[in-house]
């Protein structure tokens, strides 16, 4: 397996990204690494890996470039050499805690789409109380979506939680206003149409209120909905732990029980942080593409890379084609 790495892109690159990246080269088996960006900052981080490689550029895309025009002007920065790594087929597949919307066109732009998908679905695992988490996508990669497009992120998420998720037969579930047939949008209506008639497991609609309790294994939704059902998570997490914080630093009892609650409150922490599970696929790409947590640190890095490692070993790309491929076919006949 080839990887290829953006090793300064995220709030915290080059030093996590090449942690991670060499945690990953020493555990992981037959994984070589490359790694692009600057490598007078990159070398300095590294043991004399056989496995890793480097190369070099000093230039990069930033968090406030405009993406699409960030990638088709800085043809030298670590994100685009990074795609285009995999599109000469030097690597397998890409990873990368920088600019999403960059990522995103670079993904198209320069990796390209998979046979049989309209658009691709950007798509973390989220947590859930049981801990086993869910599929979620999309979360922003498209804003605007028709029906056909919702029916393929069912087929994709289905297809990605039962290979490389190890659940069988994952329940599809699709994000509405009720979970009463018929319920939602002009959108929804008919993509819950065409769900039902897919070779998934489809258990109808979801409500946004149920997701944290494992309702669902793969939920389906349009990028705008999805960023919006994503951002009130992240931010109920935040806020939430911030009251816990202050209501625990209010006086010298809730300090005594701060500390002894300590050890299972960070295991809470962890459970309800999402770049455990590994990084966010671009699902419908011609190989595997992950975006990383801006603010990934080593341990999310490696997450990323496991992730992309089990998606390359499983032949998850080719399934997926394959799988709409046959679907459209039999819709043509």
């Amino acid at each position: 397996m080839r990887l290829a790495i953006d090793a300064m892109g995220g709030d915290n690159a080059p030093e996590a990204i090449v942690k991670g990246a060499v945690k990953a080269a020493e555990t992981i088996k037959n994984l070589e690494i490359t790694l692009v960006g600057d490598e007078e900052k990159i070398n300095p981080l590294l043991s004399g890996q056989n496995n890793i490689t480097v190369l070099h550029t000093t230039e990069m895309i930033t968090s406030e470039d405009e993406p699409v025009r960030a990638v088709r002007r800085k043809k030298n920065s670590s994100m685009v050499l990074m795609a285009n790594e995999v599109k000469e087929g030097r690597a397998d597949g890409c990873i990368s805690a920088g600019n999403t919307g960059a990522l995103m066109s670079a993904g198209l732009f320069v990796v390209g789409r998979m046979n049989g998908v309209d658009r691709p679905a950007l798509s973390p695992t989220l947590p859930t109380q049981d801990g086993k988490g869910f599929l979620m996508l999309d979360v922003g990669a498209n804003v605007d979506a028709k029906p056909e497009h919702l029916l393929q992120y069912g087929v994709i998420g289905s297809i990605y939680a039962e290979n490389v998720r190890n659940i069988s037969r994952p329940r599809v579930g699709l994000l509405n206003v009720g979970t009463e047939d018929g319920k939602g949008s002009d959108l929804t209506k008919k993509a819950f149409q065409l769900l039902k008639d897919a070779p998934i497991h489809f258990i109808g609609n979801v409500e946004a209120r149920d997701l944290l309790d494992g309702v669902a294994d793969v939920v389906v939704t349009d990028g705008f909905t999805g960023n919006v059902a994503l951002k009130t998570i992240e931010g109920t997490a935040m806020t939430m732990f911030s009251m816990m914080k202050k209501t625990f630093m209010s006086n010298f009892k809730t300090k005594i029980a701060a500390g002894l609650a300590k050890n299972d409150l960070r295991k809470l922490k962890d459970q309800l942080d999402y770049s455990e599970y590994g990084g966010a696929g671009l699902f419908g790409l011609a190989s595997p593409v992950i975006k990383a947590h801006g603010s990934s640190n080593e341990r999310a890095v490696f997450n990323a890379i496991r992730q992309a490692c089990q998606m390359i070993e499983l032949n998850v790309t080719s399934t997926i084609s394959n799988t709409l491929q046959d679907m459209q076919q039999k819709e043509e006949k």
